[in-house]
Parts: C-alpha cells; sequence; structure tokens
C-alpha cells in the first residue's frame, strides 16, 4: 500500500500533453448507447450483430485438443500451414479464384484486424479511398488513422443500390482504394455482378487497389449469388479480399480471419500485421482449417436458414406499419418506422425504453452529411424464441391501442 501523501502536498496533476486526436475525440457511439439502454431496460436486443447458436462441436473439440496435441509457443505471423491451405482450397473451391496459399494468404485476428493491417500497409497519408456509405464503422477511424481522405458515395434506398455516375465522379488522381463490403452491413445489401464490373472497370481504368470485405460471404439467400469482386477480369493482381471464421462459422469470440491477395500488396499488409498483433492463437486456426475443410454444409445452410428467420421478422414488421427495405445478405433488416418528426435515434431509443426491443438507428453507419433519419436496423440472427419475444412485445407496443402506436 502506497504511504499517506504528505500534509501539504498537492495530487499529481493529469498528463497535460495532447492525446491522440483521432481516438481521443471519437464520441461515444450509438452502439454502445444503445447496449447500455439494453442492459438497463431488460430489452429484446436486436441491435448487437452476432448469432445466438455457434457453429459445428467438432471444431470446438479441435481448438481444445489443439492445445494439447501441438505446442503453444509463437506460430507462424502468416498463420499456421494448414489454415493458410485451407483459406487456398475454398477461395478456389466457392469463387473459383487460385490463391497460392504460401505467398497469398494471411490470418489475422478477426477481419477487423485485417483491415487495419490493411489501410496501414497500404495506404499513404493523403491518399484517397472511396467507401460506399452507410458502412461498418470500424472503416473509417482505421482508414484515418493511415492517413486516409474518405469519399462516401452514398448507396441509393430503397434498395442500396450503386450510383454508378456519382462512384464514377468520386474518382480523383489522388484516389488509391475503392473498399468494398459485400453482403453490406448494415443494410443486407448484395452487390450484383453489373456493379461489382462498374467497380472493377474503375480499378482497371484507373490503376486502383480495390479492398473487399466478403465476411458474409455465405450468408445470401432469397436468389442472390455472391460474388467476389477479386473473381472478376483485371482484379486478381489489383484486389484485396477479407473473410472471417466468426461469421462463417458463428464464432465471433474466436476472432480469427483471413486475406488473400496478390503477394506485391500483401506484402506490406503482412509488415503492419506483424507490428500490430503478430500472429493469432494457432488452437483456434487449426479448428478454422478444419471447419473450411470439413464442415461446407454448415455454413451453406446459414443463407437458408436466415431467409426463414427474415420472412417471418420481416411480416409480422409489415404488419405493425413498418415500411422493410429490401436485402438478400448477412442478418440485418433495415426498416422504415414511419414516424414523421422523430428521428431514428430517438426512435430507438424509446423503442428500448418503452417498448423492450432495441434496434441500431441506421444515421450512425453514415460518414457523409445528412444521413437519413427514419430508419433502424433489425438484426435477426437470434434463435427463434427470441424473435418471437421480440414481435410480441412490438405488438403490445407499437400495434393498435398500444402505447407507441402511431397516432
Amino acid at each position: 500500500m502506497a504511504p499517506p501523501p504528505e500534509a501539504g502536498a498537492t495530487a499529481a496533476a493529469e498528463p497535460s500533453k495532447p492525446l491522440n486526436e483521432l481516438f481521443s475525440s471519437l464520441p461515444t457511439t450509438i452502439f454502445e448507447v444503445m447496449s447500455k439502454l439494453a442492459m438497463e431496460h431488460a430489452s429484446v436486443n436486436l441491435g448487437q450483430g452476432f448469432p445466438d447458436a455457434e457453429g459445428p462441436e467438432a471444431m470446438k473439440q479441435i481448438a481444445s485438443a489443439s492445445m494439447y496435441d501441438f505446442h503453444n509457443q509463437y506460430p507462424s505471423l502468416l498463420g499456421v500451414p494448414e489454415l493458410r491451405q485451407a483459406v487456398a482450397a475454398h477461395s478456389e473451391r466457392e469463387q473459383g479464384i487460385l490463391v497460392d496459399w504460401a505467398t497469398e494468404t494471411l490470418i489475422t485476428v478477426g477481419a477487423t484486424e485485417g483491415l487495419a493491417s490493411a489501410f496501414l500497409g497500404l495506404i499513404n497519408p493523403g491518399d484517397e479511398v472511396i467507401m460506399f456509405d452507410p458502412m461498418y464503422d470500424s472503416y473509417t477511424s482505421m482508414a484515418k488513422r493511415s492517413g486516409a481522405v474518405i469519399v462516401p458515395v452514398r448507396l441509393r434506398l430503397p434498395d442500396f443500390s450503386v450510383p454508378l455516375e456519382e462512384l464514377a465522379a468520386a474518382v480523383t488522381p489522388r484516389t488509391k482504394m475503392i473498399m468494398i463490403n459485400t453482403p453490406h452491413n448494415p443494410s443486407g445489401k448484395v452487390f450484383t455482378r453489373p456493379e461489382l464490373e462498374a467497380i472493377a472497370e474503375l480499378c482497371v481504368r484507373h490503376d486502383l487497389i480495390a479492398l473487399s470485405d466478403e465476411v458474409y460471404e455465405h450468408l445470401v439467400f432469397g436468389g442472390a449469388a455472391h460474388v467476389s469482386l477479386r473473381s472478376l477480369p483485371g482484379m486478381k493482381e489489383r484486389c484485396v479480399r477479407l473473410g472471417s471464421a466468426g461469421k462463417t462459422f458463428s464464432f465471433t469470440a474466436w476472432k480469427v480471419g483471413w486475406m488473400t491477395g496478390p503477394a506485391r500488396l500483401l506484402n506490406p499488409i503482412v509488415k503492419a500485421h506483424q507490428f500490430l498483433v503478430f500472429t493469432v492463437p494457432s488452437s483456434l486456426q487449426r479448428a478454422v482449417a478444419h471447419g473450411l475443410d470439413k464442415e461446407a454444409d454448415f455454413y451453406h445452410s446459414l443463407g437458408p436458414s436466415l431467409e426463414a428467420k427474415r420472412r417471418y421478422l420481416e411480416a409480422e414488421l409489415t404488419a405493425l406499419g413498418f415500411d422493410c427495405l429490401p436485402a438478400h445478405g448477412a442478418y440485418f433488416l433495415v426498416a422504415d418506422f414511419q414516424r414523421p418528426g422523430e428521428d431514428d435515434a430517438d426512435f430507438a431509443k424509446r423503442l428500448t425504453a418503452e417498448g423492450g426491443v432495441t434496434t441500431i438507428p441506421i444515421s450512425g453507419f453514415y460518414v457523409g452529411p445528412r444521413p437519413p433519419t427514419h430508419l433502424v436496423r433489425f438484426c435477426y440472427c437470434k434463435e427463434d424464441i427470441k424473435l418471437q419475444a421480440a414481435v410480441e412485445r412490438l405488438k403490445a407496443y407499437v400495434g393498435p391501442g398500444g402505447k407507441g402506436a402511431p397516432q
């Protein structure tokens, strides 16, 4: 125990020099606000983007056994060979993209670390990066930390289609990268082949790099098909592709991701990865290798399972007066709550506190000015009993005679 201060002594002053301007200035996110409110009011939380169900039991058993069957010291910073080989095989099998596992793969601490390493490894201060608005919130912070200038291009409502003329106009001599996320968070949009072909044409014509976040690649339904940007002509040598065991196998706590891309682009990314985290737990890597090689039935079943949940929730919301926007991927449903004069943040907070159901206001995902404020996001990768409980609370609150019913 430290001795008490002497009489008359003054308390030590806090450091006064400025902290990192980017991260110290970031406000509390709407995601933190809504999660705290959900806990305070014991709501049914359909805001958090993770599934209730977990992945294959065999993967958990392999992860556990690997701690005893193999050493527990640093593995290769690139990842264990078994997983890198499995990632390459998965790429060829699912998207027809040939990958040299020895030089064109990297295992990361989730896709989020992969994104951070990509920005740090590829971007110089002042480089412009085109991103589609709305977007996953980590993109801009890590890109800005690398010195990037973010150029948002807003997807068009109601189907979040790509405004191709606006996209082409956003390219300048300073543009280095176009970043895409398909299937898309927060909308659930699956980029169409014509949209991807237009993006690829711009990349080739203007000598741009593409960073393609495809963590939801197996969460597709409704007749849509996931097409990797890297599979298109001219893109194999200028596109880096990201995947995630958290999304593919519903093991979000494991934080195992992977990247594939040409060696020239991966090399500086590997350097950034080396100094950020160095490596990834080897026992989890071996379990994910098994999953990619042997558990295709699991990840191929995700789309049909999620489609059934979406249909249920969409029908119930529509009956309650919500206008559900179309989507064919991921596990997010965006809905217009039809309350003129009330913005999405206030509606989401009221729905949590009074109605007992938590959503996320879509405006929190936008980077550009004047975001839409009439939409909220529901996450439906939850147990059926939880979705049913949420629907019952919604009926009681916003249904006929409910306290939150439209006036």
